[in-house]
């Protein structure tokens, strides 16, 4: 391999060789990122380079003694290629791994972070609209009854008026050879007329009857006879003979040309994030909470056009506080989880109103809570807090018993509604649980 194929090589080192994205949330640290700037783990190694012996040492091209051997100086040095008196079998199938190597990061927005767990878990998750952004005016599509002379649809207008010109159109003189029909009067006529579709008024038959001469009354002796020997001319053979002299317009056929009202919807999104900050929940149930929150947060900011956070702590009451508090913090005291779904509901109901926003309530403890609070007060306030999803994460790492909460949730909850219990006890669950929310609120 030349020097020109290892150059091209270590330049491909980038996307393709940044950490999985399942693999980054397991295991990577999320201190580097922010809100807005994902930094995913990247390999990135030292880019080969031509080294040559000092100049004092002599070389090609240096002037010297004639008799001289040239000095050859140093083979040239590339990472990752076996060097004299090396296995072949070392060095080239991992660049850098003897070489120097360093970490630096791919940096990832919250959309292309979204659309690529969208891919790898296979969601369909479509952020819905809610607040109304502006409203412009479309093409001219909607029809109303009512608008200027200028939005008038004349060539429609004209078209109902032909239309019930046409209905109303007959062949008269076919009608009057029935009325001389042996023993016809306009009643017999006007009957027949009706039977054979012909859309003549009784008030003009007893007209045209009236017209009949005497003598022309018996010229037919049976109607059968008359339509054996008299010819019905439809309306449009007529009207293509003598054309159509007059169209009535009548104003309730008016229709006038409206533009569509175009609607563009704010995709906005506020996410409530609440935590159990008691006594029981260590370091290690901090950091798996961590692991599932994150993800989710900027999974639904890369979702939205604008989301907005709330943190609340809480232990036997509730507070709320900073994004850089919420995963650190820790005090003693109970649990009384209800207080955390006072404090968001305030705070929705004030700031973020269920008709204009989205919104995503995640809470998160170890599952204890004080008795009958889950019961008698939490599982209330979730089902009257509007949302599109309501999460509830329990971590319990090293532990085999049942939390009270996270069964009594699953108890009440059927698969169908709009929430999603899910435990976290080591980091290998962290993605079945953002999967398992996420996909819930797909489902809905």
């Amino acid at each position: 391999m030349g020097l020109k194929d290892h150059i091209r090589r270590f330049e491909a080192v980038g996307e393709e060789y940044r950490q999985d994205l399942q693999a980054f949330i397991r295991e990577g640290k999320f201190e580097p990122s922010t809100e807005e700037n994902i930094k995913i783990p990247v390999k990135i190694v030292d880019l080969p380079e031509i080294a040559y012996d000092p100049i004092d040492k002599g070389g090609v091209g240096m002037a010297g003694d004639a008799d001289a051997q040239p000095d050859q100086g140093q083979p040239v040095e590339v990472p990752g290629e076996p060097q004299q008196g090396e296995g072949d079998d070392e060095g080239d199938d991992e660049a850098g791994e003897e070489g120097e190597a360093h970490s630096d990061y791919y940096d990832m927005d919250p959309e292309e972070f979204a659309q690529e767990l969208d891919d790898e878990l296979e969601l369909e998750l479509e952020p819905k609209g809610k607040q109304v952004a502006e409203e412009t005016e479309g093409p001219l599509k909607d029809v109303t009854e009512r608008g200027t002379r200028s939005t008038l649809m004349l060539e429609e207008w004209f078209t109902e008026g032909l239309k019930r010109k046409l209905a109303t159109e007959f062949d008269e003189e076919y009608v009057r050879e029935a009325l001389k029909v042996d023993g016809w009067g306009a009643d017999e006529v006007f009957a027949w007329a009706r039977e054979n579709n012909i859309t003549v008024s009784y008030d003009w038959v007893a007209e045209a009857a009236e017209e009949v001469a005497a003598e022309e009354q018996a010229t037919w002796e049976r109607i059968e006879e008359m339509e054996d020997h008299v010819e019905y001319e439809p309306v449009e053979a007529r009207v293509r003979r003598e054309g159509i002299e007059e169209v009535p317009l009548r104003r309730e056929d008016q229709q006038f040309r409206h533009p569509e009202i175009q609607t563009e919807y704010e995709k906005n999104v506020v996410v409530v994030n609440i935590r159990d900050v008691s006594g029981s929940m260590r370091q290690q149930k901090r950091e798996l909470v961590e692991r599932t929150f994150v993800p989710l947060d900027w999974y639904l900011t890369g979702k939205y056009e604008e989301a907005a956070f709330i943190y609340i702590a809480h232990n036997a009451e509730a507070w709320e506080v900073r994004r850089d508090e919420f995963f650190r913090l820790e005090s003693g005291g109970g649990t009384q989880i209800s207080s955390g779904y006072e404090v968001a509901q305030q705070l929705l109901e004030e700031e973020y109103p269920w008709a204009e926003w989205n919104r995503y309530v995640f809470a998160a403890g170890d599952g204890e809570n004080r008795t009958g609070d889950t019961t008698e007060n939490v599982i209330p306030m979730m089902e009257e807090l509007d949302a599109n999803l309501h999460g509830y994460v329990e971590t319990q790492p090293g532990s085999s018993a049942r939390s009270t909460h996270g069964e009594e949730l699953r108890d009440h909850f059927d698969e169908g509604s709009n929430v999603a219990i899910t435990e976290v006890n080591t980091r290998d669950d962290v993605i079945g649980a953002i999967e398992t929310i996420l996909s819930t609120e797909d489902s809905q």
